[in-house]
């Protein structure tokens, strides 16, 4: 499984990538990189530690999910093809839907970091930056794997990428979007409107 996960984490950053214009990169070491989900990490126990009832934490997550994630390269992988036919305007607002939308999603999943710890356990080289995983041990359940791919293409270290248990967020998100867009006719326009407003 684990060959396969990098192989499959690979493709969908590398498709990412293509979708995007070039932005300027920084000195992205293994180092800074993990330094980054550290920050991540102490941010989510930081909310965990407030003791706030749930609803206000998913709140405060789906805000660290936004600050930490390089949501733009996620919307245009999520995209896909329909990017290129898009309008510029069309892309800012499925961008600025789609960011609402997958944060939502995704912080509700910090939940289940309540009561436990998320240890980092390495990082390696990868194309598009590096790869840093990452055990989240959850109360009362077995170990988890999490793997974020983070880059410093938008100009400062974010995570593009993430895989829970083998889940690969990217290919996730793109198939479930291409699927949204076929029932609503491949109209970016109204797909747009239905993501704002979706939990």
């Amino acid at each position: 499984m684990r060959n396969n996960l990098t192989r499959r984490g690979l493709l969908a950053a590398a498709g990412a990538w293509a979708i995007l214009a070039p932005r300027t990169a920084l000195a992205l070491s293994a180092d800074s990189a993990s330094s980054y989900i550290a920050k991540l990490v102490a941010a989510i126990d930081a909310v965990i530690a407030t003791g706030k009832p749930e609803a206000a934490m998913i709140r405060a997550f789906e805000g660290l999910f936004q600050q930490y994630a390089d949501v733009q390269i996620m919307a245009r992988y999520a995209l896909g093809a329909d990017a290129r036919s898009a309008s510029a305007a069309q892309i800012s607002a499925f961008e600025d839907a789609f960011a609402g939308y997958i944060s939502r999603k995704y912080g509700k999943r910090f939940r289940q970091f309540i009561g436990g710890r998320i240890e980092i356990e390495g990082a390696r080289k990868i194309k598009p930056g590096f790869e840093i995983r990452t055990t989240a041990y959850l109360k009362g359940e077995s170990p988890l794997e999490v793997i974020f791919l983070v880059s410093d293409k938008s100009g400062k270290p974010q995570f593009f990428n993430m895989f829970i248990e083998g889940v690969n967020l990217l290919l996730t998100e793109r198939a479930e979007i291409g699927a949204l867009l076929d029932r609503r006719g491949r109209d970016i326009g109204k797909l747009t409107a239905d993501l704002r407003t979706s939990s």
